[in-house]
C-alpha cells in the first residue's frame, strides 16, 4: 500500500464515519466497526491504558450498541431531543500503513446544536483501521478532546 492510497482509504472511512453519525445512521456506523474493537474517549489525554482508567467513554461492542441503543430510545434526558451535529473533519496523518492496517490521526471540530443551544468540540483523534476482505473497519478510535480535562454537558451522543 503506498502512502497515498492508504490515506485515501483511510479518509474514505473517516468521512463515511462522520457523515453516517451526523446523519443519525447509528445502526449503519455499528456495522464499521471490527467486533472487538474500543470506541475511546480519555479524560486524560495523554493516556495510553484505556481499559486500566476512568474515561468518558471506552466502549467495546456491547456498550456501542448500548449507546446507539440509548440514542434512539429517547429514555435518556441527554438525548431528547437528538442533538444535531456538524463534523469538519481535516489534517489527516498517516501513522502506519500495512496491506491490512493503517493508524491515521486527523483533526475533527464537532458543533453539537440541541434546544437552542450549541456547544463545540475540537478534538485530535486516532483511527486505526483493519482490513475485512475488500473493505475496512474500525479497531480503534481514540477522541482525544482539547478540553477534556474540563466539565463537560452531555456528551452523550457519539462523538
Amino acid at each position: 500500500m503506498t502512502p497515498d492510497s492508504a490515506l485515501f482509504t483511510a479518509m474514505a472511512v473517516v468521512n463515511l464515519e462522520g457523515d453516517l453519525l451526523d446523519q443519525g445512521e447509528f445502526t449503519t456506523w455499528l456495522t464499521l466497526w471490527q467486533p472487538d474493537g474500543l470506541y475511546v474517549v480519555p479524560i486524560d489525554p495523554q493516556e495510553t491504558d484505556f481499559k486500566n482508567t476512568l474515561n468518558y467513554a471506552c466502549d467495546d461492542h456491547h456498550m456501542r450498541e448500548k449507546r446507539v441503543k440509548r440514542l434512539y430510545s429517547g429514555e435518556s434526558i441527554s438525548t431528547t431531543p437528538r442533538a444535531r451535529t456538524l463534523r469538519t473533519l481535516s489534517r489527516f496523518r498517516v501513522l502506519e500503513a500495512t496491506d491490512d492496517q493503517i493508524v491515521v490521526r486527523g483533526a475533527q471540530s464537532l458543533w453539537e446544536h440541541r434546544k437552542g443551544h450549541s456547544r463545540h468540540y475540537a478534538a485530535d483523534i486516532t483511527w486505526q483501521l483493519q482490513r475485512h476482505g475488500e473493505s475496512w473497519l474500525i479497531e480503534q478510535k481514540v477522541i482525544r478532546l482539547v478540553n477534556s480535562d474540563d466539565v463537560l454537558h452531555s456528551i452523550g451522543y457519539i462523538l
